[in-house]
């Protein structure tokens, strides 16, 4: 099963996903802030630079799980514990964002998210199996395959 080339589209799908998402904000941050837009009577210069960090820090967010994938495609080993954590969490965000996307913006976003959902899940699941049937190829038979107490 090619594992590699998977990772690697995830990665690169996410960190232009990542630039997206920050280039959005950043627009939409200007937007707001040339408007001089106000919702409930917030300051229009607070939402501007509130849609700007929050741009940062999903970018960042979705670059680090991008540079996460291409580790795992680079070292050809699943990611630890840490590193299969983040990867979850934006996994579930893309399902999230998914549902939200599909009667908010269409179709065509929802593909989009699943698509980046499959690649992240399918990276994990790949690099999992391959991990446990290496780790079962070298272990000891237990015996009559019952289960042990722990």
């Amino acid at each position: 099963m090619a594992r590699r080339p998977v990772a690697w589209a995830g990665a690169v799908v996410l960190w232009a996903e990542a630039a997206g998402i920050a280039f959005l904000n950043w627009f939409l941050g200007l937007v707001v802030d040339k408007q001089e837009m106000s919702l409930a009577g917030l300051d229009p210069h607070a939402m501007s630079v509130s849609a700007w960090i929050a741009g940062g820090v999903l970018g960042l967010y979705l670059a680090l799980c991008g540079v996460l994938l291409a580790r795992t495609a680079v070292r050809d080993r699943a990611p630890g514990g840490f590193g299969q954590a983040v990867l979850i969490s934006a996994a579930v965000l893309h399902a999230l964002l998914g549902a939200f996307a599909v009667g908010l913006v269409g179709w065509l976003a929802f593909a989009f998210m699943m698509l980046v959902l499959g690649l992240i899940v399918l990276t994990l699941m790949a690099y999992d199996r391959h991990e446990r049937r290496a780790a079962g190829a070298g272990a000891p038979p237990s015996g009559d395959g019952a289960p042990q107490a722990a």
